[in-house]
Parts: structure tokens; C-alpha cells; sequence
């Protein structure tokens, strides 16, 4: 199982007080950026892409605060950007802990060994590292060489020190299914706790706008890489999504599940969207028109995407929603290896040969800006 047993329990009881008082629209994980720059530029993040005063911005640890308190969410998620660039991050991250909140730092771990003495082991935080598969095609993803071993070093330090330890995978068109298959008996043979897998969104800004993945080829790839699962292989996120992007389950979108705030304010209508800015949360749940949104809107932008972000928060929402879906989470936790022949054949198939995209922008460096 990749998910504590604490975790779990939190978020069980944050749900189930939810529903019993009566609420259709709440959040399940704050998705927290406190800057957007970086020290890679991956050819699929449109998270980069801004102008050179914007990346040099940070959230003050108050402003950190404030939303997570606003929001109450009992999970937050710090992607990026590179948190590890912000100077206030161990600050952020200590007060977060204090309220109690679970947090996963993602990072693609270039800077996790020279920061790691910043942070304290506790059940409360979890280092997600971005990792995209086996080496070359993780290489070839963040445009770097030799960026998987430095991930890798810094996994192994994070988990020689104590610390909780995740993966989080983003698939793309052309993706090899048995290739990611050989990649997870890898993270697991590293001793992370469990990992974390998603479909990459067709951001507008990003570099590369050839290879976002259809749901029909969504669908397809992860039946192939889910289907006969090793027993061995820990995720750390709903089965019921997994399902899901494996073509077996149909859900609406949530977007209003995993809400952001960054240094624009709270952004709507979701992390991977943006439609304009909230100046609270209140203002962001009663302000956004959330029909105009989801796959079942007609949203062009909506089309494809079967992003956790969007789609994890309605597979955790179906389990606590009726008793069968807490029988159906269990028993594909406990027996879902999903014993497919047909899926092993897919396995027999040739990858999407891939382009390279060269970073269309400098990368900044760390600056206390």
C-alpha cells in the first residue's frame, strides 16, 4: 500500500464531514506554487514560459499561509516551478507542518542532496520527485543529460535520511508501455514509497505541442502499462483513477477538487487552466462558472485532459460516497492486478518515435528576488 495509514485516515474523516454536512464542492488537495522558475525547461511545462520579472517572484511564507488556511484542504501539493529554488522554502514547508498538513514537495531532485539538511523527517512530508521514466527517456524529457542519475542520487539521500519518498510520472504520446513497466521496478527497487502517474495536458505554453496524449490513446497506453500488475508496484493515489485512465471507470471532472494558488492569487478554474484569478477562495468557489468546464462542458480546452489534477479528486469522491464505493476502493487495492492477455500484446508494440525540442528559453538561476 503507498499510502500511510495516517493519511489515509485524515483524509477518510476530511471527506465523510464534508458530505455529512451536505457540501457538493470541496477542495482535497491545495495545489500550492509559490514560484514558477526553474532550473530545467522541459519541453512539455508551460509553467516556465513567462517573462524573466514574473520567474523571479516568490510567495512570502505568510501568503503560504493564508491560502492554506483559507482553502483547509488536509493536502498540499507544491509543485512549480523547482520549489527547492525558493529561499523561503524550509519556512514554508516547518509552518505547514505545524497545521498539520500533508504535504508533497515536487522536485525534480538537482538540488535535493544540497538541500535536504533544510528539512526534518516527518510523516507530514513527502518528496515527489519528477521522474518520466528509464533514463534515457527521463533525459530526453527534462532536456537534460545525466538528470536521472542526479534524481536518483538524491532519492537515495532523501531516503538514507528518513524522509518519505514518492515518484511522480507524466506519460506522453509515444510513451513505451513496457519501457514505464521496467521503470517502476526500478523506483521500487530504490525503496520509494509508492508512486504517482498522470497523462501530460496540453498546456498552451508549452515548447513541445506534438505529443499531449488523446483519451483514446490515454486509454490505451495505461491499460497496457497497468494491466497485469507486478504485485511489487505501490502507487501512491486512488486505484479508482487508475482505473480510470485505464479506460475501466467514467468520471465528470473536479476541478475545484485540487484548487491553486500561486503569486497571481487563486486561479481559475483549476491548476492546468487559466481563465483568471480569484482574490480568495470563497471569491474563487462562488465566482467561477464550473458548468463551462470538464470534459461534458464542450470545452475545447477540456477535451482531452484526464489529469489527476481534475480526475483524482472525483475517483476519491465516488469512494466515500456510497458503500459500494468504498467495496470497490478496497478490492482494487487489495486485487487489482488486472490479469489482461490482450494488454500483454499491447506490450509488443512500438513506441511513437519522439522528436527532440530544444529549451525554447534560458533557464534562470536561483536568485533571492
Amino acid at each position: 500500500m503507498g499510502v500511510p495509514i495516517s493519511q489515509m485516515w485524515t483524509v477518510a474523516t476530511y471527506v465523510l464531514r464534508q458530505k455529512l454536512a451536505g457540501r457538493q464542492r470541496y477542495p482535497l488537495v491545495l495545489m500550492l506554487e509559490p514560484l514558477f522558475r526553474c532550473n530545467l525547461a522541459c519541453a512539455g511545462c508551460g509553467k516556465i514560459q513567462y517573462p524573466a520579472h514574473i520567474l523571479k517572484k516568490n510567495l512570502a511564507p505568510e501568503d503560504c499561509f493564508r491560502a492554506v488556511e483559507e482553502c483547509g484542504a488536509p493536502m498540499v501539493s507544491i509543485p512549480g516551478g523547482e520549489p527547492l529554488m525558493h529561499p523561503q522554502i524550509a519556512e514554508i514547508v516547518e509552518g505547514l507542518v505545524a497545521r498539520k498538513k500533508y504535504i508533497y514537495l515536487c522536485t525534480n531532485a538537482l538540488l535535493l542532496k544540497e538541500k535536504l539538511h533544510l528539512f526534518k523527517p516527518t510523516q507530514y512530508l513527502s518528496f515527489s520527485v519528477h521522474m518520466d521514466g528509464q533514463r534515457e527517456h527521463h533525459d530526453f524529457s527534462v532536456c537534460r543529460e545525466g538528470g536521472y542519475d542526479l534524481a536518483v542520487e538524491g532519492i537515495k539521500a532523501a531516503l538514507a535520511a528518513g524522509f518519505r519518498v514518492t515518484t511522480n510520472t507524466t506519460l506522453f504520446d509515444g510513451a513505451d508501455a513496457q519501457s514505464v513497466r521496467n521503470f517502476f521496478d526500478e523506483m521500487m527497487g530504490l525503496g520509494i514509497e509508492g508512486m504517482m502517474l498522470s497523462p501530460g495536458y496540453a498546456y498552451d505554453k508549452a515548447p513541445d505541442q506534438t505529443h499531449f496524449l488523446g483519451r483514446a490513446r490515454t486509454r490505451r497506453l495505461f491499460r497496457a502499462i497497468l494491466s497485469n500488475r507486478r504485485p511489487e508496484w505501490r502507487f501512491n493515489m486512488s486505484p479508482l483513477f487508475l482505473e480510470f485512465l485505464m479506460g475501466k471507470r467514467h468520471y465528470t471532472c473536479t476541478p475545484w477538487g485540487m484548487p491553486t494558488y500561486n503569486i497571481f492569487g487563486w486561479q481559475k478554474p483549476c491548476y492546468l487552466l487559466q481563465d483568471g484569478y480569484a482574490d480568495t477562495f470563497s471569491e474563487l468557489m462562488a465566482a467561477t462558472h464550473w458548468d463551462s468546464y470538464g470534459t461534458e462542458s464542450g470545452n475545447p480546452q477540456c477535451a482531452n485532459c484526464m489529469v489527476h489534477s481534475g480526475y483524482e479528486a472525483s475517483a476519491v469522491n465516488y469512494t466515500f460516497g456510497s458503500w459500494r464505493g468504498l467495496f470497490e476502493t478496497a478490492r482494487a487495492t487489495l486485487f487489482g492486478s488486472y490479469r489482461d492477455p490482450a494488454a500483454l500484446e499491447l506490450l509488443n508494440e512500438p513506441a511513437d518515435s519522439l522528436v527532440q525540442i530544444e529549451p525554447s528559453e534560458p533557464v534562470l538561476e536561483e536568485t533571492n528576488a
